[in-house]
């Protein structure tokens, strides 16, 4: 099942929970740009790999300042405080570990972590983006994704198929179905959105998974 404009919004709501008071994040395109719009009164400082620190919600319609957008050109708000720099500047505060978390998109996550993200053998990409640094660099990575692509096909496998971006760097799942939380040693199955069972996840789900006792269930 594709993500509709709700579903889309609803995973992102979720991932601005993850968000507490003071951290650096970085948002990726699709559905992590969305998170922007839920961290309401939350103090946070959304980081862009070309160039700003501290942007907003998305912009109002017909208020978009042309000159100003993210990383995958869409137009983007900027909060109190904010600042612009090059591209150098902002993959230089990535490398050396100042984003407290990354929230990114993804074809394939294995169970232990892996991440591929950035192409599909065949298809022409305009280049890997920022996805490698951010995933090896970032102290929290949060993928959101759709479970299953658009043949059925579960996205989150034993082992990924497709090019690998980072190994074994992703912390946390949220799909249109469920949350994982991804440790050392196993994937977790933290938590059930409504319609979806237990029972739904794992047949959807192409590797081991471990339910946690106290999972929580949004029914």
């Amino acid at each position: 099942m594709g993500l509709g404009k709700d579903i889309r919004h609803s995973i992102a709501k979720r991932a601005a929970k993850e968000i507490k008071p003071g951290m650096i994040v970085n948002l990726g395109i699709g559905i992590p740009t969305l998170v922007a719009d839920y961290v309401g009164d939350i103090p946070v400082m959304f980081h862009a790999e070309n160039g700003v620190l501290g942007t907003g919600p998305s912009p109002e319609k017909g208020k978009e300042n042309p000159n100003l957008c993210n990383a995958g050109g869409f137009p983007i708000t900027t909060i109190p405080g904010a600042s612009y720099f090059d591209s150098a500047t902002a993959f230089a505060l990535i490398r050396r570990g100042f984003l407290d978390m990354t929230i990114l998109g993804a074809l394939e996550v294995s169970e232990k972590g892996d991440l591929a993200n950035w192409i599909v053998p065949g298809k022409r990409v305009p280049g890997m983006g920022g996805a490698v640094e951010l995933a090896q660099k970032a102290k929290k990575v949060i993928i959101l994704m759709n479970h299953t692509d658009k043949y059925g096909n579960p996205k989150i496998v034993k082992q990924c198929e497709l090019p690998v971006t980072a190994p074994r760097c992703v912390d946390m799942i949220i799909t249109d179905m469920a949350v994982f939380s991804i440790t050392k040693k196993e994937l977790v199955l933290e938590e059930v959105f409504e319609p979806y069972t237990i029972d739904n996840i794992i047949e959807k789900t192409a590797a081991t998974v471990k339910v946690k006792n106290s999972i929580k269930t949004d029914y």
